[in-house]
């Protein structure tokens, strides 16, 4: 089914594919490859510093002209709760021991920062073609600045409603995540993961609720999702895990391993590892201790007991506490250049 062409005249691109800003793994040499290929590359900023990312866009735009997308989280810092730390640390103390570890060591500080004033500036110092938002929208002041740049703007829902909440404040188009999906959940109107919508579901739900064109997020990664994406009505795909099998991506080895060996069922969603729900591939923290934990204190404040696990373990090439993000189409995906991807992809939307 032949796509309509309203997201490549919104993005100015050639390929209606977007790659998906995936903190920690994507790569400036990713950017660059999907976007030369006709697609929107696109930088995630969550786990970077201003200056980190300012030098990864300085190395971005020596190299491309291509359209680029600047990607943020939009979530709210949590106030501090020193007893839902002392519970995370506890249960996780025993897995300290058994490494050697000290279970009241000081933790680094650090995580995932929400877009602020600092991001706002970078983004109207390189005026990026597109700047996406997970967890919602930032606070008006702030996202007005980014509209000011030119810059158009897309968020994630994974609800109609939050499809609708997206559209009445202004966005260029809406990205509907469905439950297969790898990494964190847009999720940020309710954070019951009982009821979140898969992408065939989801998606032509979200087409009917919104004029913005639709983005498909979620369990594409090859040809039949594209196709698939585009009868439900959607006008471009962000595409994923499909991404991480690149040799772009910048994954430990045990998570390009558990890639390759991904079965239909081998992930899950998961609080455990930074707070909020994300889809990985299942490993021993996420079955001792979750998948889903009420102990896990508020994104993103979970992750800073696991660095030092993860530290003894990554040094091995043991996955036993660290977040290896995956969809449930991973199986699907095959190994290939993010250039090649992005063509591969992008040409199956005109099929």
């Amino acid at each position: 089914m032949a796509q309509n062409n309203r997201i490549l005249e919104l993005f100015g691109i050639e390929r209606p594919i977007v790659q998906a800003p995936m903190a920690g793994a994507t790569t400036p040499d990713m950017v660059i490859a999907a976007s030369e290929a006709g697609g929107l590359g696109s930088l995630p900023g969550a786990a970077l510093s201003v200056e980190q990312m300012t030098a990864a866009l300085e190395t971005i735009r020596i190299a491309t002209t291509k359209p680029i997308n600047l990607n943020f989280f939009a979530h709210t810092a949590p106030p501090p709760d020193p007893a839902a730390q002392m519970a995370w640390r506890a249960t996780l103390a025993p897995y300290y021991v058994e490494r050697g570890l000290d279970p009241a060591a000081p933790l680094p500080a650090g995580g995932r920062a929400p877009f602020d004033e600092a991001y706002c500036a970078l983004v109207e110092a390189y005026r990026p073609e597109v700047v996406s938002f997970h967890f919602g929208l930032p606070q008006g002041a702030l996202l007005d600045r980014v509209k000011r740049t030119g810059a158009k703007v897309i968020a994630s829902a994974t609800t109609v409603a939050e499809a609708r909440w997206l559209a009445a404040r202004d966005v260029d188009a809406v990205i509907a995540m469905g439950y297969e999906a790898g990494g964190h959940r847009g999720n940020f109107l309710g954070d019951d993961m009982a009821t979140q919508v898969g992408t065939m579901a989801l998606v032509p739900q979200v087409v009917d609720a919104v004029a913005v064109p639709v983005i498909a997020a979620g369990g594409i990664a090859d040809p039949r999702g594209v196709r698939a994406a585009f009868a439900l009505g959607a006008s471009a795909v962000q595409v994923g895990t499909a991404y991480l099998f690149t040799p772009e991506a910048r994954i430990t080895a045990f998570h390009r391993e558990a890639l390759h060996a991904a079965t239909d069922d081998g992930t899950a969603v998961t609080n455990v590892f930074t707070g909020r729900p994300a889809r990985g591939i299942l490993n021993r923290l996420m079955r001792e201790v979750g998948p889903l934990s009420d102990v896990a204190p508020a994104f993103p404040t979970a992750a800073a007991a696991l660095v030092p696990l993860r530290a003894v373990t990554e040094k091995v090439n043991e996955p036993d506490f660290s977040n290896m993000w995956a969809g449930q189409a991973a199986a699907l995906a095959r190994d290939m250049t993010s250039a090649e991807l992005t063509r591969y992809l992008g040409d199956a939307a005109h099929g």
